[in-house]
């Protein structure tokens, strides 16, 4: 007689890993600027977007954090005998994070004889060189990952914490009621009055109303706006032993996030700035690394001004964040006129100019620097007094509290 013999399953070490702490322990491998890399531009291009390397990162998150039980992990380590096992584990967070749709793996180009090889490569150097591409759905949750941890930073549980009525002119109000203090105007709240007066006295007729018992509407106006994030991703950015981009690329996801899931009549834009000047998809954001080397602040404002002025919002601004001077300017001919030492007084100039424009168009401009240089800190605050806005000398550690501030500072007034 057939019989079957069944055991304890134990299951898969991989299945026992959050793929979400994972994605959130390789972000910064995910979103990685050229720091390591500092003369590859695209992610596209980029030669550690390769799955060993992928293997490598999700390895180092094993280690640092706290996804699997730390015994099974220094046995799998430690022991010669189960690199098999290891590498078998491997493979199998890179196959549950292509099936979640956090990564898509992408197959090797092999060269046939006779064919050139895309960029000077052989096909013997493609055969191994299986890649891959991280997926909307992790900018999505990285994106939210950095908004939740500012927020937390901040000390708010949550955007909104009243019922939001949006109108179709595409401004917010959002309500809620007070008791009455004088001064106040007289906009009554008469259920929640009514109330009070029956709560104090009982039910009965005629309602006996006091003064205590009289409670107003009050409500947080907040406009439409329309917003450009001109992010520097000149050379500066990741030279000097620091990486200042990949915090802002963190920083610009997450305001990204808060405005498409909490302010839905909101537009923004994302401008990058070099040696010319540029606008990016925000779904690109995570993907784009530095490059070129200098810091054509004109031309990125100049393109800003021209974006926002089709945008037909309550308030339009511009959000910049820098850590160099302007070192580079546009001609008229379309040759970029480039000098690096100092503050040439001709793209100074030029720079101040297109300021004005910007505050011609009624467009404010807010800086972050990231940078203290006494000649730069002159620079930026005539940049703001000249266009009305503020300047935030920060560091990439505090640069996401300070934009998230100042953005919802201006999102919402009281009103009675």
């Amino acid at each position: 007689m057939k019989t079957t013999r069944y055991s304890k399953y134990e299951g898969e070490p991989a299945d026992a890993v959050d793929l979400e702490d994972l994605i959130n322990q390789l972000s910064e491998y995910l979103l990685q600027s050229g720091f390591e890399s500092p003369y590859s531009r695209w992610g596209e291009f980029d030669p550690e977007r390769s799955m060993e390397s992928l293997k490598q990162a999700i390895l180092r998150a094993l280690e640092n954090g706290e996804l699997l039980p730390q015994e099974l992990l220094d046995d799998l380590m430690s022991n010669p005998e189960r690199r098999k096992e290891l590498e078998r584990l491997l493979d199998k967070l890179v196959e549950r994070l292509s099936r979640e749709g956090f990564i898509n793996q992408q197959q090797p180009m092999v060269t046939e004889p006779g064919q050139k090889a895309p960029r000077g490569a052989t096909g013997r150097d493609q055969k191994n060189q299986a890649r891959f591409e991280i997926t909307d759905k992790t900018i999505d949750f990285l994106g939210f990952r950095a908004l939740k941890d500012l927020m937390g930073s901040l000390g708010k549980s949550s955007v909104g914490r009243h019922d939001t009525l949006e109108l179709a002119t595409g401004v917010e109000v959002t309500a809620a009621s007070k008791p009455y203090e004088f001064g106040d105007t007289i906009n009554l709240d008469i259920p929640a009055t009514l109330f009070n007066a029956v709560q104090r006295n009982g039910p009965g007729l005629p309602i006996d109303l006091d003064y205590s018992d009289l409670r107003v509407h009050q409500c947080d106006y907040q406009s439409s706006c329309a917003t450009v994030i001109l992010l520097d991703c000149s050379h500066s950015m990741i030279l000097y032993g620091e990486d200042r981009f990949t915090p802002a690329k963190r920083v610009s996801m997450a305001l990204s996030h808060l405005i498409r899931t909490q302010f839905p009549g909101d537009s923004l834009h994302l401008v990058l700035f070099h040696d010319s000047a540029e606008e990016v998809p925000l779904e690109e954001l995570a993907r784009v690394q530095v490059g070129p080397f200098y810091t054509n602040t004109r031309e990125g404002l100049r393109l800003a001004r021209r974006i926002l002025t089709r945008q037909k919002k309550d308030m339009r601004q511009i959000v910049m964040i820098t850590d160099g001077k302007p070192s580079a300017l546009t001609l008229e001919d379309g040759r970029v006129y480039k000098n690096a030492f100092g503050l040439d007084p001709m793209v100074v100039t030029e720079t101040l100019d297109e300021v004005a424009r910007c505050r011609r168009a009624g467009i404010m401009i807010n800086t972050f620097m990231l940078a203290s240089d006494y000649a730069l800190v002159r620079f930026v605050q005539k940049v703001s007094e000249m266009c009305r806005g503020k300047a935030y000398f920060t560091t990439p550690h505090t640069l996401g509290q300070y934009l998230l501030m100042d953005f919802l500072s201006k999102k919402s007034r009281h009103i009675h």
